[in-house]
């Protein structure tokens, strides 16, 4: 979501900055070239004034002004105009035969910018809009100005110009409105990050709160002090559908719990009554064996229920632990069992920790060894292998019993679930569901897989460093 808001808020920004700066550097550029031809005006115009009283010019239009004085003091200020700020000027009849020029050698050509300028100011007008100057292009900037005697014009001034300190300070304007256009885009980037900032902060809390409930942290809740009106309004509704979850999770597991307890004394007292009962019947009763079966079963399946409800209320007591040594510990107090059913129990435990809780990750080996024992043949083997990386310490438990297909796969470790072949087996189904969740309390986890050619391999992973609370 930020980097779709983001993106468009710097968009945004830019464009503004863009409409606003764009303007300013034209506007630098004309107030550049304004103030350069209001000066070239007013040096015309002082021309123009000197020029009014110079003799007309001779028919012969040979010598112009030579015996002049005024003539020689018009031709003295061009030369020394052009001399001292390196400015083409020239005083032209109306024919644009020269009245004084600087240098001598400058003359009105037959067309171009200067001769436009020229016709422009025999009409009466001075040079007020020239075509505007840009950094990369025009060198010169020519402005005429009308000499007027008697309400007639008798000559015209004027003035070429070399553009490139004005370009200079066109472009010097510009690079200061480009640095401060970036740095208001940097400021307004960082202003961005701020804001967005600020709106997401709200959404990642309740994306993180919202994994750590589904994870199994039920105690998880959304802090509601920042943020926009809306999204605070949201976390206050999120935290309240959360407790209600939890409450509604607490009285199942309450219920399950209560009612597995309350049951067990009845049950005892009725298996008690069958006991009795048989003493009164013929030893080799089959309807008696089978009520003693089903009632023991019906034992361990409420003891079952009570753990589970006891491991889904309790809560990881994490501590670094030996791996290798509590995996060799249980695959040795299994060894007896498996010996007497003719199954090779063999373990490969290396030292090495891993952050679990020593009851929890010896009742989850326990369930799957367990498990193991019961599903494979005589003469087959068990193994149970330890190992570890960076991240996480694997024990591995593979067994050559018949294995399951993918979708007994997908289901096992559900609650009460068993596979259709082996209903005949003791077992309540609970289990592994029970090893699960204890596992995942403390931020571990219990996989399932085929193993070839026939089998089922179990990987219970405990992390190597310590989960957050």
């Amino acid at each position: 979501m930020r980097t779709r808001l983001l993106p468009l808020l710097i968009a945004l920004m830019a464009a503004v900055l863009l409409a606003l700066g764009i303007p300013l550097a034209v506007s630098v550029a004309a107030a550049q070239q304004q103030r350069v031809v209001v000066d070239r005006i007013d040096d015309t115009a002082r021309f123009a004034a000197l020029a009014q009283f110079v003799t007309e010019q001779p028919a012969g239009g040979s010598e112009v002004g030579a015996t002049d004085e005024r003539g020689e003091t018009l031709r003295k200020e061009l030369v020394a105009y052009h001399e001292v700020y390196g400015i083409r000027v020239g005083v032209f009849y109306r024919d644009r035969d020269p009245m004084a020029n600087a240098p001598e050698n400058w003359y009105i050509p037959e067309k171009g910018e200067r001769r436009d300028a020229f016709n422009e100011a025999l009409v009466g007008r001075r040079s007020h809009d020239p075509e505007q100057v840009w950094p990369w292009q025009r060198d010169r900037l020519v402005v005429a100005s009308p000499v007027i005697r008697d309400g007639d014009v008798i000559a015209v001034v004027v003035t070429d110009s070399p553009t490139g300190q004005m370009r200079s300070k066109i472009l010097h304007g510009w690079v200061i409105i480009g640095v401060g256009e970036v740095a208001a885009m940097l400021l307004a980037l960082g202003a961005a990050l701020r804001l967005t900032g600020w709106v997401l902060l709200p959404v990642r809390v309740l994306d993180a709160t919202t994994h750590d409930i589904a994870t199994g942290r039920l105690k998880s809740r959304v802090a509601v002090a920042g943020g926009p009106p809306e999204l605070r309004r949201l976390a206050r509704s999120f935290n309240e559908m959360a407790d209600n979850v939890e409450d509604v999770l607490e009285q199942q597991r309450a219920f399950v719990a209560d009612a597995s307890h309350q049951l067990r004394n009845p049950l005892s007292a009725l298996l008690l009554r069958i006991e009795l009962l048989a003493l009164e019947l013929p030893e080799d009763n089959e309807e008696i064996a089978s009520v003693r079966t089903e009632g023991k079963r019906l034992a361990e399946v409420l003891d079952d229920l009570l753990d589970l409800a006891l491991a889904e209320h309790a809560e990881a007591d994490l501590r670094l632990t030996d791996i290798g040594a509590l995996t060799a510990e249980r695959v040795a107090s299994w060894s007896p069992l498996a010996d007497s059913r003719g199954v090779r129990l063999t373990g490969i435990c290396p030292a090495t920790t891993a952050w679990a809780d020593p009851v929890t990750l010896s009742s989850a080996l326990d369930a799957v060894i367990d498990n193991a024992l019961k599903f494979t043949p005589e003469g087959e083997d068990v193994e149970v292998a330890v190992a570890s990386n960076g991240e996480v310490s694997t024990v591995v438990v593979t067994d050559r019993g018949p294995g399951l297909g993918d979708e007994e796969l997908a289901r096992i470790g559900d609650r009460f679930w068993r596979s259709a072949g082996h209903q005949n087996i003791k077992g309540s189904g609970l289990g592994l569901s029970i090893s699960r969740v204890l596992l995942s309390a403390g931020g571990g986890s219990i996989t399932y897989a085929r193993h070839e050619p026939h089998g089922l391999r179990v990987t219970v992973a405990v992390p190597r460093s310590r989960p957050e609370s």
